[in-house]
């Protein structure tokens, strides 16, 4: 997966289970604080976008 492709799966991953998480309407700065550190984790971890793709949290054609 190019650097690219990565960053931008990486970055659409951690704002769905940031928006999604059940504290968000509450806590909106853990909310984005959630959503930088789940970015920057999947950033290095190509797998773990992957195993994320194509399940209900982001689908395969989300960029489509």
């Amino acid at each position: 997966m190019k650097k690219a492709d990565r960053n931008q799966w990486a970055a659409a991953i951690a704002l769905r289970i940031s928006d999604e998480w059940e504290g968000a309407i509450n806590f909106p700065d853990d909310a984005l604080l959630l959503r930088a550190y789940l970015e920057r984790s999947l950033k290095n971890d190509v797998n773990a976008i992957k195993s994320f793709i194509g399940t209900g949290i982001i689908e395969s054609d989300y960029f489509e």
